[in-house]
């Protein structure tokens, strides 16, 4: 990280999950960290643990879904740090459901948080890292971007979306030595089912089954964001199930999809998962 001697780090959602796991990854390389939550108790939490693994830093009250909040933070670590050099768009929640059972608010709901939240994001420190003459974006988005997954539109539509966007910006960013990476996981240990939603109990179970299932943990995530940001990288697929999914849907995509509704109408994924 000698691009970055300053060391200087912003996540949001960092009270909890991966969003905590990025942080002690990073706090054991002695770096100052904003440990951004829209939970400051949760986020005091992570601070102590970050000062225990020898890091340092503050905790931040931040609703991510408030661009004006956003715009307060960053003009909070100019004033504290004198800049920033990595942020990283974490916070997010999860939904499901059949596509026209989704409620419309459930779809604002998750946009907001999952989508909108990383273009505020963006769009505010990048003129901040520019006048540095460098930096880095992580947004943090999900295999479910790749893999588009039944009873699961409104997330996927979000997750892909940010992965989108990460693309753009790192050729667009690249005249400005800004790098950009976006974190693809699949089905990890995390926190991530507290605030979920679905239309129907079923795919609460299914998530939960799924989720249940994963020996991957937040801070093998986290290790790989470490890894990404060292190096460089746009894309981290770090799971087998993931890279089987980006690689299928790249090389033979109508066949992807033919097999997944093949599998999705004989309740093949159910079967595995023991529903």
């Amino acid at each position: 990280m000698k691009k970055f001697p300053k060391k200087r780090i912003m996540i949001t959602g960092a009270g909890s999950g991966l969003g905590r796991a990025i942080s002690l990854e990073f706090a054991k390389l002695g770096w100052n960290i904003c440990v951004s939550d829209i939970n400051l108790e949760r986020a005091d939490e992570t601070l102590s643990m970050i000062k225990k693994e020898g890091g340092k830093g503050f905790s931040y009250l931040c609703d991510v879904t408030k661009p004006d909040q956003i715009e307060t933070m960053a003009d909070h670590l100019r004033a504290q740090w004198g800049g920033v050099d990595v942020i990283v768009n974490n916070a997010g929640v999860a939904a499901a459901g059949f596509m026209e059972k989704i409620p419309l608010e459930t779809w604002d709901w998750i946009i907001d948080i999952n989508l909108k939240s990383v273009i505020y994001g963006c769009r505010t420190f990048i003129p901040l890292l520019a006048e540095q003459g460098r930096g880095h974006i992580v947004n943090v988005a999900s295999n479910a971007g790749i893999a588009s997954l039944p009873e699961m539109s409104c997330y996927n539509v979000t997750k892909a979306a940010v992965i989108s966007l990460s693309e753009t910006l790192r050729a667009e960013l690249k005249p400005k030595n800004i790098g950009v990476s976006v974190i693809a996981p699949t089905f990890f240990k995390t926190n991530l089912m507290e605030q979920f939603t679905s239309s129907d109990e079923r795919q609460k179970k299914m998530a939960d089954a799924f989720f249940n299932k994963s020996k991957t943990t937040s801070r093998d995530i986290a290790r790989h964001v470490v890894k990404v940001v060292k190096k460089d990288k746009l894309y981290a697929i770090t799971q087998l199930d993931g890279k089987f999914a980006w690689l299928s849907k790249r090389l033979t995509p109508e066949l992807y999809f033919d097999i997944m509704g093949w599998g999705y109408k004989r309740g093949i994924g159910d079967k595995l998962l023991g529903m």
